[in-house]
């Protein structure tokens, strides 16, 4: 697949807790990052995006009493699963995983996301409510960007939101497979399903590396 001039690598929250040995960790997750520094190589604009929570994160299960992580609750926007302290701003866990270093310098702009202690944010587009915009689609209609390129964590939340919103902001958006690693088989085939349905193609790193 040829990359364009008017293509951008998104690499989605490669940080230290949705690595091994984070507090959120993703299987598999440290083990993407020598591959997300070749693909970045090949591209013209990187952005990487950031969850940067606050302790009083309203998705956090220890700010709920007796609520248990992985369990959902009624939030004022809707349904909200509820996670372990992550990404707080600030901590070790917060920090681009060291391997992925590489990309971090490249990259053109840093998008944070999940600031608001009210409001949870999976997308680097929107925020969990679908309407506080993160700047990036700006950002990147700025750049003269048309198509997106998505690798990172975790792709059946993060990734996921990313793409479809790239697609609702009128962006092309491919996901590059193996650069990416879900939570749960569950989630990762719910997020398959939803992403194709709104036209987000898949691709594999070699058929960009060559």
């Amino acid at each position: 697949m040829l990359i364009r001039p008017t293509d951008a690598l998104l690499v989605i929250d490669p940080q230290n807790d949705f690595c091994e040995g984070g507090s959120l960790a993703v299987a598999g997750g440290a083990g993407i990052m020598p591959l997300i520094n070749r693909l970045a190589d090949q591209f013209p604009r990187v952005v990487l995006t950031q969850d940067w929570h606050t302790p009083d994160q309203i998705s956090f299960a220890s700010n709920h009493p007796g609520a248990a992580p992985f369990t959902e609750i009624e939030v004022a926007y809707g349904r909200q699963m509820l996670w372990p302290d992550h990404c707080i701003q600030g901590s070790p866990g917060a920090d681009f995983h060291p391997d992925v270093a590489p990309t971090v310098q490249k990259a053109l702009a840093v998008i944070r996301k999940g600031y608001n202690p009210a409001v949870d944010s999976y997308s680097g587009f929107f925020e969990n409510d679908h309407c506080t915009p993160t700047g990036l689609a700006g950002l990147l209609r700025d750049l003269g960007v048309t198509r997106v390129f998505l690798a990172g964590l975790a792709f059946d939340y993060c990734v996921r939101f990313t793409a479809e919103d790239a697609v609702r902001e009128g962006f092309e958006a491919v996901v590059i497979s193996d650069a990416s690693r879900a939570i749960a088989p569950q989630t990762e085939a719910a997020a398959r399903d939803s992403v194709r349905a709104l036209g987000v193609s898949e691709v594999g790193a070699t058929a960009l590396l060559g």
